[in-house]
């Protein structure tokens, strides 16, 4: 393989890591809806999270400290939209629409990542739009049942929200200082977004009480808490620094697909042609996509 090629296929494993470990998140959180409320599902991930990460960064990020108050308001922005707000709305979601739903829609989000490129003097060229035209044509498809018609349920809206959330926060991860390690910017944006969670998680335990810690919900929570995000997040972070976040949001689009075997494998929803027609699709659309050149 040519030395240029090697990080772009390292940045691509990177992304496609990320997507499929998240892949299971969506329907962690479609399984954990009736049982443990949506901010304390955040919540305790992010707690999760912190302690998984700590004894790797937290040396780190001590060091950094100086460096990381200096970028405070970058670090506020990125953690308020990739860690409190779009796992939330996420888990909020999961009370009305199904975990192949929250997949599928979540695909739109890697439309406005390469919005975001575009503005910023990035030429995406014809080869990776047309891959990115493909596979989103599968997601809609999937989306609208095969109709002209968008028929959206609540959560559906909830999981728009969230993917405008998660398109502009990886959008952002582009503006990272340099001079900010991978370990210490994510340790810090956990611990800020945990922080931002707590209020509200203070007064959903109030409100609707806690949950009963049983195999069938801690286990899903360390899930989320270790793999979709300690793990999940440091490879889509440094994926989006190899290889940029509209190539690393056409990798994105495999999400529906891998959510849709999930979910139908796990929690017995549904599956039939059109489904894999738009798989097809959505595979066609990235493998396209993704081997394009940026200039």
């Amino acid at each position: 393989m040519p030395r240029a090629a090697r990080p772009i296929g390292v940045g691509l494993a990177l992304a496609a890591l990320a997507t499929v470990v998240w892949s299971g998140s969506f329907v962690t959180s479609r399984a954990l809806h009736d049982s443990v409320p949506p901010i304390q599902h955040a919540f305790w991930r992010w707690i999760i999270a912190i302690v998984a990460v700590a004894p790797f960064a937290a040396r780190q990020t001590w060091r950094q400290r100086a460096l990381l108050r200096r970028h405070f308001r970058f670090l506020l922005l990125a953690s308020l939209l990739g860690i409190t707000v779009y796992n939330t709305l996420v888990n909020q979601a999961a009370m009305t629409t199904t975990a192949g739903n929250m997949g599928m829609i979540m695909a739109a989000s890697p439309v406005l990542m390469a919005v975001y490129e575009r503005v910023g003097g990035t030429r995406l060229g014809a080869r990776r739009v047309t891959g990115m035209l493909i596979a989103c044509t599968g997601v809609l498809i999937l989306v609208s049942g095969g109709s002209l018609s968008m028929d959206f349920a609540v959560g559906d809206l909830w999981v728009i929200a969230g993917a405008i959330s998660f398109g502009s926060y990886s959008a952002l991860l582009k503006r990272k200082p340099a001079e900010i390690g991978g370990l210490p910017f994510l340790f810090a944006a956990f611990v800020l977004g945990a922080l931002m969670l707590l209020p509200v998680f203070v007064a959903s335990y109030v409100i609707q009480g806690g949950f009963e810690p049983t195999v069938g919900t801690v286990s899903p929570l360390l899930y989320v808490g270790v793999v979709s995000s300690a793990v999940a997040f440091f490879a889509w972070n440094k994926a989006i620094s190899i290889i940029g976040a509209a190539r690393a949001g056409v990798i994105y689009y495999l999400q529906p697909v891998c959510v849709a075997l999930l979910s139908f494998a796990v929690l017995g929803e549904a599956m039939g042609w059109l489904q894999v027609m738009c798989m097809g699709l959505i595979l066609g659309g990235v493998v396209l996509g993704s081997a394009g050149r940026a200039r």
